[in-house]
C-alpha cells in the first residue's frame, strides 16, 4: 500500500523563558501515523488547547521543522528550500484555517484570492481558464462565481466565507487538506453543512482530510480514524467509533465525560469528572515511562509503568 503522508516519530521542542531561566517544552512528542494514497479518509486530531495539534499541523504543512522525526508526503520531505519545490508541495497539500474572517483581507474582494491561487498553481494567465477553475471549485462547495464575484468578506456569511476558503484550497486539486478547527467560528446551524462538505470531498472527490478539532461530536460523525493528544503526546488512537464509543485512556474518557448529554438536559448536573481528571494528570506526570500498546480492536492506548 503506497503512502500519501507518513508522520514518523515526530517531536517539536521550544525553548521558553527569559533571562531568569529557560525551559525546554515539548509541544509535540513522538507522534506517528500514516495516510494511504489509495484510500481517502478523514483522519482527525483531537485535543484541547495546548495539546500540540496545531503545531503538528504546521509541521505537516512545512511551516515548522520537526526537532526529531520525519514527515514525508509521497516519500519526499515536506520542508522545501527551493521555491519551485515548495509550490509543488503546496499544490498537493492545502490548508483551511479556523477563522475565515481572518483568512481574508476585509479590503480585498474574495474572488481576487481565487484568481491569485489559480494563476499560481495552474500556471496560466488565460482569463477564461482561470474563471472556469474558480467556478468549478466553487461549484464543489455549493457556490458559484456569479454569487461571490466582486463581493467583500463582510458581504458573505461565515458559512459562505468558509466554503469560499475551502474552494480556494480545492483549485489545484490537492489530494490532502489540512482543516484546522474549520467549524469552530461558524454558527452552530451551519456547522453540519461544513462537516458534510468535508465528507463529500472524501467520498466524491477522493480528497483525504486531516481534521483538527476539540469537538468530539463532529469528530464522531465524520472521522474514519483519529488520534487523541494530551500535552503533545498521543494517548489513544484508532478507528473513530471504536475509540469514541468506549474510550480507554483516562484523558479520552475525560473528554467524553465533558460533552453535555441530552439525558441530563434540564437536570442541572454534569457527569462527575474529578476522578478522571486526577487520574489523567497523575499519568501525565509519568509520561516518560510510557508506551502505546496495541489492542485487539484496532486501537492503540498509552500505558504507563508503575511508579
Amino acid at each position: 500500500m503506497s503512502s500519501l503522508l507518513e508522520v514518523a516519530n515526530v517531536s517539536k521542542r521550544f525553548q521558553m523563558g527569559g533571562i531568569l531561566g529557560r525551559q525546554e517544552v515539548r509541544a509535540v512528542d513522538e507522534v506517528s501515523f500514516g495516510i494511504a494514497a489509495d484510500k481517502p479518509e478523514i483522519f482527525t486530531i483531537i485535543g484541547e488547547s495546548g495539546s500540540g495539534k496545531t503545531t503538528l499541523a504546521r509541521m505537516i504543512l512545512g511551516l515548522e521543522r520537526p526537532s526529531e522525526g520525519n514527515i514525508l508526503f509521497r516519500g519526499e520531505p515536506v520542508h522545501h528550500e527551493r521555491r519551485a519545490d515548495r509550490l509543488k508541495f503546496m499544490a498537493n497539500v492545502q490548508p483551511v484555517f479556523q477563522n475565515p474572517f481572518e483568512a481574508f483581507n476585509p479590503l480585498k474582494r474574495v474572488d481576487r484570492y481565487l484568481q491569485s491561487t489559480a494563476r499560481r498553481f495552474l500556471a496560466t494567465r488565460d482569463k477564461a481558464a482561470i474563471e472556469a477553475a474558480m467556478d468549478g471549485a466553487l461549484q464543489k462547495v455549493g457556490l458559484s462565481l456569479a454569487e461571490i464575484a466582486g463581493r467583500f468578506p463582510h458581504e458573505l456569511s461565515g458559512g459562505q466565507l468558509q466554503r469560499v476558503a475551502i474552494a480556494r484550497a480545492l483549485i489545484p486539486n490537492p489530494p490532502l487538506l489540512i482543516a484546522d478547527e474549520p467549524v469552530s467560528m461558524v454558527d452552530a446551524s451551519l456547522r453540519m453543512a461544513i462537516v458534510n462538505l468535508l465528507k463529500s470531498l472524501r467520498d466524491d472527490l477522493g480528497v483525504s482530510v486531516i481534521y483538527i478539532t476539540h469537538d468530539l461530536a463532529t469528530a464522531y460523525y465524520i472521522s474514519d480514524r483519529l488520534i487523541i493528544m494530551q500535552k503533545g503526546r498521543v494517548v489513544e488512537m484508532g478507528p473513530a467509533r471504536t475509540v469514541l464509543d468506549q474510550p480507554e485512556h483516562p484523558y479520552s474518557q475525560l473528554l467524553k465525560a465533558s460533552v453535555l448529554s441530552a439525558d441530563d438536559a434540564g437536570a442541572g448536573r454534569l457527569a462527575p469528572a474529578g476522578d478522571l481528571l486526577a487520574l489523567s494528570n497523575e499519568r501525565l506526570g509519568r509520561a516518560d515511562a510510557s508506551r502505546l500498546e496495541e489492542r485487539g480492536d484496532g486501537r492503540r492506548v498509552r500505558v504507563y509503568e508503575a511508579g
